[in-house]
């Protein structure tokens, strides 16, 4: 095949002509690609797909992309069979707004978004495994997607109901509780409403245990640790008691609570607007009051309900409830702070001993009781702030349970609870199930067909994909039904059991189902009879080493893990966690300021490429600072790392030519065997700066010694070849190497060479570098004092003065201090 020509090679680094060489023929030698079915050491590196957006990659895609290339093309250079495979998570309401903002439609443009993605993610470099590459778009994809609908339907994980839900009146669809920031909608701003709409659910809630508990066993999960926080968090498990408050001999009033041990303080009750017994309680004296809050509550979104600091309102019921410890009635009222998704819909509430309770009773005026205290305090101090209570704590005016710890109190008083029917320790969980429908149109069509006879019938698997139709009236209205509905000829469908006439679903899935499980299809994009090939899904997963945002911790991570506990049970993949490692990487910002287009500063990697090549900016992007936290991006850095690549050119052009030294000196080896091991562990640890760190100060004793050794150089350019895959695949070339540099072995160290006989000890005068002397590892200062003396350039500086003291650092440095 034709190559770029590559202009004046032996003697300049020009990167745009090389890296288009490397390029070309990668794709020619196939040097990517890795036959799925016979690899001997199978590495499977992944890193999150992109969403194709019309504005192509930006500079914070290519950081994440770029970190885990370079550790997918160590583990090949160290002898694995590395499978990276790339694809486009293109479904969704961005494609979706953004087609009816330019008036396009999403079927247009999303295939000439890829197509300009294809082109950036080739430009830099990437090892990626294109024969694999996939779209969620693709029906040959998402017919794979609605096939996970109906095995997680057949398991009895997937439901439908009515729920309370955000709405974006402008977007026209629900959202997510994550989607929604500060009362607004994250994409357009716009207020969030609430509604309650048919949808349906995954039982997520059932794996709750297992999702929690393989999040400390290291043999499954080798993930960061700020992700496994977030995950811990989100599924909250909450070790407490459900409990009973008589309101009749009709109704209890069932709470849950992770305190029973202050239940003698409960003063009121709360239940959630939404709670089913309101209407049942509010007396007809409350009941305009009850009924105006309940319709204010319903035009707030949930997340602002949620909002902790926020200012707590409420209305009285005109009910009152019986404390089963106390047997005092108490108040029930209403307030929008309490959600029916969490715990029972209703909290007993412990102005003493919570914040949020004691803010509350203090704006309606609802009594105090202090159950808890300290050594100095007893049953009748005053209470000026709540406090929840600590090892210090025991409980007073508590009935039988006056002066027992906190602790000691907790066990004891769920035990009493049960004796007396009243209530039983539960355990309960933050996690709530996953809602995955969507009322749009751009988007996988939920696989059920709902008959008048039969009710919802799952679509056959023979008939699937159910193809999302091309309709030009895409655009959602308010009534909460997708534009689906109105394109007849596709919603009408005989039902697959009885042959009556029936309806399709119109609800299109969640674009985090698509990502849910892509990572199993990469495997057999090849196949279109099966949605995996578990062959193959045997031999390379779960997955080697995953990176990615942590913003999709408790979203696409949680949700993956999910999926791949279903399909573990019902015998579809031989193991339950999908990613052995997970590493987030961190975020680059832009002279100190986070990018964005109104601030004028946003990176276009297309700009930095051409003017300075893939390599360059490869480079420059893992030296800004640790990968897992992420550096400040300044245009001005950039030369720092062209300047170290020009310098390696020109040690391999001394290389090859006729009078390149000889032998590395001993001391020189020894660092060297030292860098190999840094490198390579930086590398594993994903500490790419000091890595490239470690190899400047390398290159600078090399040519500091004028060495130049074939074997040394060749070695540094293979420990380069992940960071810059194109520059060392030409210096390799150079070398006189007929294939590609990752064909070869990662360079290995000798700890036995690594200790230097003689090191280098810096002499100052007065604080001022003088010379430098080279002594013998361990040297005393009488030793030092000697060699330092007979150095022409500090004798100098020592003649005829007096010398005070001597500051004496062994192996490093001494100063003079002289007057």
């Amino acid at each position: 095949m034709n190559e770029p020509t590559l202009r004046g090679s032996a003697t300049s680094y020009e990167p745009q002509a090389i890296e288009a060489k490397w390029q070309a023929r990668w794709v020619e030698w196939g040097t990517n690609a890795v036959d799925l079915d016979a690899a001997k050491r199978p590495f499977y590196n992944l890193m999150m797909f992109p969403y194709p957006s019309a504005e192509g990659l930006h500079v914070g895609n290519l950081f994440a992309f770029t970190g885990a290339d370079v550790y997918g093309r160590f583990q090949r250079l160290r002898g694995f069979d590395v499978f990276e495979p790339i694809g486009f998570d293109a479904f969704g309401i961005h494609s979706e707004n953004f087609a009816l903002k330019v008036g396009s439609h999403p079927a247009d443009l999303i295939p000439k978004n890829i197509e300009n993605f294809r082109r950036q993610l080739r430009s830099f470099g990437g090892m990626f495994d294109w024969d694999h590459e996939l779209s969620t778009t693709d029906p040959a994809y998402y017919k794979w997607t609605q096939w996970l609908f109906l095995q997680l339907f057949k398991a009895g994980k997937a439901y439908k109901k009515r729920a309370a839900v955000n709405w974006c009146p402008s977007c026209k669809t629900v959202l997510a509780n994550e989607q929604v920031e500060g009362g607004v909608c994250e994409r357009c701003r716009t207020p969030v409403e609430q509604r309650a709409l048919e949808q349906w659910f995954f039982r997520i809630t059932d794996y709750a245990d297992r999702l929690l508990a393989h999040l400390d066993d290291r043999t499954k999960m080798d993930w960061s640790e700020t992700t496994t926080t977030a995950q811990r968090n989100w599924i909250g498990k909450s070790d407490g008691a459900e409990l009973g408050f008589r309101v009749s001999s009709e109704h209890d009033i069932r709470v849950f609570t992770t305190r029973p041990d202050t239940l003698f303080g409960a003063t009121f009750l709360v239940l959630a607007p939404e709670h089913s017994l309101v209407d049942a309680l509010t007396t007809s004296e409350a009941r305009a009051t009850v009924e105006a809050y309940r319709q204010a509550a319903k035009a707030k979104d949930l997340v602002a309900r949620k909002i902790g600091d926020r200012e707590k309102t409420g209305v009285f019921t005109g009910a009152t409830a019986i404390n089963p410890a106390t047997g005092t009635p108490i108040p029930v009222w209403i307030a929008d702070y309490v959600l029916m998704e969490y715990g029972t819909g209703a909290i007993m509430a412990v102005p003493g001993h919570d914040e949020r309770d004691l803010a509350f009773a203090r704006t309606y005026g609802l009594p105090v009781i202090r159950v808890l205290a300290d050594p100095e305090e007893d049953a009748a101090t005053p209470i000026q702030s709540a406090n929840i209570g600590g090892p210090s704590h025991h409980l007073v005016n508590s009935g039988q349970f006056d002066g027992r710890s906190v602790a000691d109190a907790r066990e004891a008083i769920v035990r009493w609870l049960e004796q007396d029917g009243i209530g039983r320790g539960v355990v309960q969980y933050r996690l709530y199930d996953w809602c995955i429908s969507r009322q749009r149109y751009w988007g996988p069509p939920i696989p059920i067909i709902y008959c008048d006879d039969c009710g919802a019938v799952p679509v056959p698997e023979e008939d699937l994909p159910v193809l999302l139709p091309r309709i030009e009236d895409f655009k959602p209205d308010d009534s909460g039904v997708s534009p689906l509905a109105r394109h007849e000829a596709w919603y009408f469908v005989p039902c697959p059991t009885c042959g009556k006439q029936s309806r399709r679903e119109t609800d299109v899935s969640d674009t985090f189902l698509d990502s849910a499980w892509y990572f199993l299809r990469y495997t057999s994009t090849d196949l279109s009879d099966r949605a995996f090939d578990t062959e193959r899904v045997r031999r390379w997963l779960p997955v080697a080493s995953y990176i990615g945002g942590n913003e999709h911790a408790v979203l696409h991570l949680l949700y993956s893990r999910f999926v791949t506990m279903v399909l573990h049970d019902q015998g579809i993949v031989p193991f339950e966690e999908p990613f052995t490692r997970f590493r987030a990487h961190g975020l680059i910002v832009k002279d100190g300021a986070k990018m964005s287009k109104s601030r004028g500063n946003v990176v276009i990697p297309d700009e930095y490429i051409q003017a300075w090549g893939a390599d360059t900016f490869r480079l420059y992007l893992m030296f800004l600072g640790p990968f897992q936290s992420g550096g400040d991006f300044r245009d001005s850095g950039i030369s720092g790392p062209r300047r170290f690549l020009d310098k390696v050119w020109d040690l391999v052009g001394q290389s090859i030519s006729e009078d390149a030294c000889g032998e590395i000196q001993k001391r020189d080896l020894a660092k060297w065997h030292r860098t190999v091991k840094k490198v390579t562990e930086d590398f594993e640890g994903l500490s790419y700066n000091t890595a490239i760190a470690a190899l400047m100060e390398m290159l600078n004793t090399l040519r500091e010694a004028h060495c130049s050794e074939r074997r040394i150089v060749e070695e540094m350019v293979v420990l380069l070849a992940p960071l810059a895959p194109h520059f060392a695949e030409e210096c390799w070339e150079r070398l006189g190497h007929e294939t590609s540099i990752f064909e070869t072995n990662w360079p290995t160290w000798d700890e036995r060479l690594m200790v230097e006989d003689e090191v280098d000890v810096v002499i100052q005068v007065n604080g001022k570098t003088r010379g430098k002397v080279s002594v013998s590892v361990g040297a005393d200062k009488s030793e030092v004092t000697a060699a330092a003396r007979a150095e022409e350039g500090v004798a100098r500086h020592l003649d005829g003065k007096t010398i005070r003291k001597v500051i004496f650092v062994p192996n490093r440095l001494m100063n003079f201090v002289v007057g």
